[in-house]
């Protein structure tokens, strides 16, 4: 019997005939609504007809997480006084329960993304409603794109849906543009009529370190208990704490022990039996419960009895190093929408209150929406699906966000390197099959050839394994934890056998004809090797970039670059090579965290990773000479070695040469004076007159190393050579011979200025201006300044010692103005060289007084 007094108190009734007129009029709309409001569990109902008077049609409801498909199907047959797989049903990965008479069924994005690639009509339905945008997950972004263009193509009858409780509805109204091209799609708002909450703002201690990568400060954990046990105190009803991620959770229970309450562990790996429980609520006169949870519950879910909300201000995300292979999650704070969908759970049966674990004044620093996952996250099942879809580059779909191209250009490279697209990014035959498996391409792969190699069952085992990472607690030897698994009885271990045959079917189907058989392997295969090597050439298979080698000074290195060090006291050390699972790098850490790995040898690296095998001549600069070598590698790590001596490609040789220039600069080279001299006054001249005087810095002069230290440069082979190339015989090949500048060289920067004395005097040209150190008395009678390329040189005047006496660029200045100082402080330590009063009338000498009127 329909609970109508129930879907009577669902705000979201009031927006449901303007939606069915939107959807008749115009076949796609906008459903804005506040959480709590009924828009995932009323509104799918209507649209099928099952409460109002609409007509009968087939629903399908998709939802983010698998806990929230359970919950939205359980809640809709409840309200339909019925048992999920009636009217209502769902489907996740590996549980299915429909019947012949269900109209609404609730699927994960995942699941309406296989069924749009299996079947693009999806023959039946006749309205899609997908849940939760805002939150824009990679597989909701991608199943929109691919409705549209059903829509757009093959039927234009199809009814399409975008619902959020808190999302950019306008942008979401131009995405859903209708078919017919009369403009956006309508945008039905829906106003909420829940209890209300109050929020406080509960600032941390100062001190707090920021998280990063998934380490989170302890100190705020015990923050953040310390709030929950402050809000237990001060407040009724049950209370909803959210936390990034499991370990969080773990750890803030632990420090809520003696706390008079039930504390309960909520999130995507607790088992099915405990997510139902939660959900469904206290038993009448049960104790009080706290509930810790990550995201999931932020949306979609109801958690029964919750008054009290304390956010800890924290949320995972994805994140990818597409140059190395390797994801991870960041911690990072919570964006305004999501903590506006965690504070709703506080008041949906009653007036609630919501503990914010930070400050008022960094409320509005923060982002307002979370960060689209497109833009973030690995996307090779993106890349696969999109080329499925007959559309490698993603330009045709339409998405709110535009792919970076340095994400699919790394996501097509993995695809090229398992053969699931040609050299176009066309889908092959094989990447149609791992399209269809419902795994990462990487798993794919790794299951399909894994299952020729040691058996389907097995590999589908390894496989489950590595899809959901297993707890924390099996430890990081993979087949270590595939035995505990096998064995388990926890919820991890009844997930991973379901998964594993599901992943059974699924390799048996997607197989060729004669594939392998279930359980056992091709004849001549290795089914009868160890788990030890089995775990380790799946992984492989999934990871061949994560396949890496013990180093002499510790740690390994993946044939992806990255260096990775395993945790102290972990069996796997003393394995030469490794096939690593799982691995994370964070921006502080110089090597990734090895979480999960397997034990592998180097036969196996090579059937695993062989693409990334290459072999060939290595010449390049190394500790200040030239190293030559032949290297067999596995992409970064050295299998052989041999030294190539003499042997060495000319060309490979000529470019180490110059790559050592380029980091140790034209000193290699042999500098005399002569040569230091003609590039300073080179360097004047390019400074004073530009071209045709070459730049002779060390940058350009490296750059244009063709031009004048040809011949030499091509038959150096090692530093030494470099060392025995006259560098001022070089330079002059630079010199602007073609347009005859280059006679004029001695006029224009002359090395010697003849002064008055008769004397030629050396002019410095290696500071900021031209430098003449001359006695002063040789500069007698000299009213003039002397000039270099029209430049007045700066003369440093200099006693009959040799030593500063004035610098002057203004002769006639310092005769008339400074002379007499100098005159004064001189002549009694200098009484037998010429002071006259007049020195600029005066006779010029190189000598002393006596000898002058000797020469007279």
């Amino acid at each position: 019997m329909i609970r109508h007094d129930a879907l009577d108190r669902l705000p979201v009734r009031h927006a449901v005939p303007e939606l069915l007129a939107a959807l008749a009029e115009r076949g796609t709309a906008v459903l804005s609504a506040p959480p709590g409001t009924g828009k995932t569990t009323l509104v799918p109902l209507a649209l099928a007809g099952l409460i109002g008077d609409g007509p009968r049609r087939k629903v399908l409801v998709a939802e983010p997480r698998r806990m929230a498909v359970r919950a939205a199907a359980r809640r809709m047959a409840w309200l339909l006084g019925e048992e999920v797989g009636g009217a209502v049903g769902f489907s996740v990965r590996g549980e299915r329960r429909t019947g012949p008479a269900t109209r609404v069924e609730v699927v994960t994005t995942g699941i309406l993304l296989q069924r749009l690639q299996r079947d693009p009509e999806l023959a039946g339905v006749q309205v899609v409603l997908l849940d939760e945008c805002h939150e824009r997950h990679l597989d909701a972004d991608t199943a929109m794109a691919f409705l549209v263009d059903v829509r757009a193509t093959l039927r234009p009858e199809l009814k399409l849906i975008a619902a959020s409780a808190t999302s950019d509805a306008e942008a979401w109204a131009r995405l859903l543009t209708v078919v017919d091209g009369t403009g956006p799609a309508p945008v039905v708002w829906s106003e909420g009529r829940g209890h209300g909450h109050q929020v406080r703002f509960a600032a941390p201690p100062a001190g707090i370190r920021p998280a990063h990568g998934t380490w989170v400060d302890p100190a705020l954990l015990r923050h953040v208990a310390a709030t929950v046990r402050l809000a237990v105190e001060r407040h009724e009803g049950d209370l909803l704490c959210f936390l990034p991620g499991t370990g969080e959770i773990a750890r803030t229970a632990g420090l809520l022990s003696g706390l008079d309450a039930e504390v309960l562990q909520l999130h995507g790996r607790a088992p099915a039996a405990v997510q139902d429980a939660v959900l469904r609520g206290a038993e009448p006169g049960g104790r009080r419960r706290v509930v810790l949870s990550t995201s999931v519950a932020e949306s979609s879910l109801t958690v029964p009895g919750v008054r009290i909300v304390v956010d800890s201000g924290l949320a995972r995300e994805p994140r990818m190093d597409h140059a190395r292979g390797l994801g991870s999650l960041a911690t990072v704070p919570v964006s305004t929408a999501a903590a506006t969908q965690r504070a709703g759970r506080s008041g949906r049966e009653a007036f609630g209150v919501v503990y914010r674990c930070w400050s008022e004044a960094e409320d509005g620093g923060r982002a307002r929406f979370p960060s689209p996952e497109i833009r973030i996250a690995d996307l090779a099942d993106f890349a696969l699906r999109a080329a499925c879809w007959g559309d490698p580059t993603a330009a045709g779909l339409a998405l709110l966000d535009e792919p970076p191209a340095g994400a699919m250009a790394a996501a097509r490279a993995v695809l090229e390197s398992i053969g699931a697209v040609d050299d176009g990014g066309r889908a092959t035959e094989r990447g149609a099959r791992l399209s269809r498996l419902g795994l990462h391409p990487r798993l794919g792969r790794a299951l399909l050839d894994g299952a020729a190699e040691v058996g389907v069952r097995r590999a589908a085992e390894v496989v489950a394994l590595l899809s959901e990472e297993p707890p924390r607690e099996y430890g990081d030897d993979l087949a270590a934890a595939w035995r505990t698994a096998r064995r388990g009885a926890d919820g991890y271990g009844a997930r991973w056998k379901a998964e594993a045959r599901r992943l059974e079917r699924s390799a048996a189907e997607a197989a060729d004809g004669g594939g392998p058989r279930s359980g056992g392997g091709p004849a001549g295969g290795s089914a009868g090797e160890g788990e030890d090597v089995v775990a380790g050439l799946v992984t492989a298979l999934a990871f061949p970039e994560r396949v890496a080698r013990a180093r002499e000074q510790g740690g390994y290195l993946m044939v992806s670059g990255s260096g990775a060090r395993l945790p102290e006291g972990s069996a796997l050390r003393t394995s030469p090579w490794l096939a690593v699972a799982v691995a994370d790098r964070t921006a502080r850490d110089a090597t990734a965290r090895v979480r999960l790995a397997a034990v592998v040898d180097g036969a196996m690296a090579l059937r695993a990773a062989g693409h990334l095998r290459s072999t060939g001549e290595e010449v390049h600069w190394e500790d200040g000479d030239v190293v030559a070598r032949s290297v067999d590698r596995l992409g970064a790590v050295e299998l052989t070695v041999r030294p190539l001596g003499a042997g060495a490609a000319p060309a490979l040789v000529r470019e180490a040469l110059l790559d050592g220039l380029r980091r140790e600069g034209p000193g290699l080279l042999r500098w005399g004076r002569e040569a230091g001299e003609l590039r300073e006054r080179l360097a004047f001249l390019h400074r004073e007159l530009g071209e045709p005087w070459p730049d002779v810095a060390d940058g350009p002069l490296v750059d244009r190393a063709g031009e004048w230290l040809e011949p030499e440069l091509s038959r150096a082979v090692r530093r030494a050579d470099l060392g025995r190339i006259d560098a001022g015989e070089a330079l002059r090949r630079l010199l602007p011979w073609a347009s005859g500048e280059a006679g004029r060289l001695d006029e224009l920067a002359p090395e010697r200025i003849e002064v008055p004395s008769g004397s030629r005097i050396r002019v410095d040209y290696g500071g900021e201006r031209p430098v003449l150190a001359v006695k002063l008395q040789e500069m007698f009678g000299l009213a003039e300044t002397p000039r270099v390329a029209g430049v007045p040189v700066l003369v440093h005047l200099l006693s009959p010692a040799g030593r500063p006496a004035a610098v002057t660029a203004d002769l006639a200045s310092f005769w008339r103005d400074g002379y007499r100082a100098v005159r004064a402080e001189l002549r009694g330590r200098y009484p037998k060289h010429p002071w006259p009063e007049d020195p600029s009338g005066a006779e010029p000498t190189r000598h002393t007084s006596a000898r002058l009127r000797r020469e007279r």
